[in-house]
């Protein structure tokens, strides 16, 4: 029986951390070399012929010798026991991993994700100026209205109807009951007048209205037959009623046969006043008002309500029908929103304002709760760690800092010990050795 070839070892994973690792053990090396250098210097002092200099070499390097020794148990308690003795208060950071998580956590919580910073940082990065760019990009928002085009009748069939319907009623009164309605009426129309087809929906109305006194011929006439009697008694309306409501029905008619595109004085007064109320609109807060009231009051009505419900319904239809088609207009359309969007984003420094101002509100609200769960968040991950693996990324990164207390240590021993040395001999003419 052949034997079975031994498995393949596990791969061996390149060390991300190795460049710190060697930084760190140079550093090491570095601060403890400067250390047996001091007690080299110490011992070496004694060897050399006794005078003031040699005095200055030995205090120096004791107290160099001293510092070193004092912030290298100081660095070292940090991360573990020095030279493995259970001295109290020594391996901090083993000991008090999940204190140190929940402190780390409050830190960040109460002095990181504070409101100052959160509006420093939303002025910095501009929410409503990226959003602008971003819509305003045909290569960025045609892959984005596709993908809403094919998901739109799943998302729609996915909500409750009853809610959907009710929510819609809810909400069109309000969004068309605000200044910002007015302006988009008034833009609106003002677009539909740059295109001519204010004139064509003025002219849909007056054929309407011509359909409609057709219709109403013979009750207009009764109407204005009984007027006339009632004004100048039965017999004048007797005499000259038929005849009275014959030539207003003809006057009319015959006014309204007159209306042509681009050569009536009535098209021509639709267009002034049109003009007119685009600018009221834009600029009179009362007539905005007073538009939005009557935009919202419409819109309560029952009939209305019905009415938008069924267009909600031709809607949902019309949206799952189109997106089954390779090309549906529904992309188009979604594009072309994104587009109008990013115009008015760029046009409207107020509208970007407002969208700033709104995603900053909702932050701001959403703050309190946000802290709380994110320092309980960090303690949390940080409790979990283990207690090698964070003395070990802790030290990787700050061990080099720590590396240079040592060396300042040990070098400022030196020095301060060869000043106090040399001022106290001068003070007193000789210390005790």
């Amino acid at each position: 029986m052949t034997p079975s070839s031994p498995p393949p070892p596990p791969p061996v994973w390149p060390d991300p951390e190795a460049d710190q690792r060697r930084t760190l053990s140079r550093y090491r090396a570095v601060a403890s070399g400067l250390l047996v250098l001091m007690a080299g210097l110490m011992l070496g002092a004694y060897a050399l012929p006794g005078g003031y200099w040699t005095d200055v070499l030995q205090a120096s390097a004791k107290a160099g010798l001293v510092g070193g020794i004092a912030d290298w148990f100081a660095v070292t308690a940090l991360f573990r026991r020095p030279l493995g003795l259970p001295i109290p208060h020594t391996a901090i950071i083993p000991r008090q991993k999940e204190r140190l998580g929940r402190g780390l956590g409050r830190f960040v919580a109460n002095h990181v994700l504070t409101e100052a910073e959160l509006a420093r940082l939303l002025e910095k990065i501009d929410l409503a100026g990226i959003l602008r760019r971003v819509l305003s990009d045909p290569e960025t928002t045609r892959p984005a209205a596709e993908a809403l085009a094919r998901q739109l009748p799943r998302l729609l069939t996915s909500l409750e109807d009853g809610r959907t319907r009710r929510l819609l009623l809810r909400l069109l009164p309000r969004m068309v009951s605000g200044p910002a309605a007015a302006r988009m009426l008034a833009r609106t129309l003002r677009t539909m007048m740059a295109g001519g087809q204010h004139q064509a929906v003025f002219g849909l109305a007056l054929a309407q209205m011509k359909i409609l006194l057709a219709a109403k011929e013979e009750d207009l006439r009764g109407a204005i037959q009984a007027r006339v009697r009632a004004e100048g008694g039965s017999l004048v309306g007797w005499l000259a009623g038929g005849a009275v409501a014959r030539r207003i029905l003809a006057s009319i008619n015959a006014e309204l046969d007159k209306v042509e595109p681009g050569d009536s004085n009535l098209r021509a007064a639709f267009d002034a006043w049109l003009r007119t109320e685009i600018d009221r609109l834009e600029n009179d807060p009362d007539r905005a008002a007073a538009v939005g009231a009557a935009l919202r009051q419409a819109l309560a009505h029952p009939t209305v309500n019905v009415w938008l419900l069924d267009v909600w319904d031709r809607l949902k239809a019309s949206l799952a029908e189109d997106a089954a088609r390779p090309e549906g207009r529904g992309a188009a359309l979604l594009g072309g929103l994104f587009g109008n969007l990013g115009t008015l984003l760029e046009e409207d420094a107020s509208a970007r304002a407002r969208l700033n101002q709104g995603v900053e509100r909702m932050l701001r609200g959403a703050l309190p709760a946000t802290q709380t769960r994110i320092a309980g968040f960090i303690a949390d991950v940080v409790a979990r760690w283990d207690t090698a693996t964070v003395v070990d990324k802790i030290e990787l990164r700050v061990g080099r800092d720590l590396q240079f207390v040592r060396l300042n240590g040990t070098l400022v021993g030196f020095l301060v010990g060869g000043v106090l040395f040399m001022a106290m001999t001068a003070l007193f003419g000789g210390l005790a050795q």
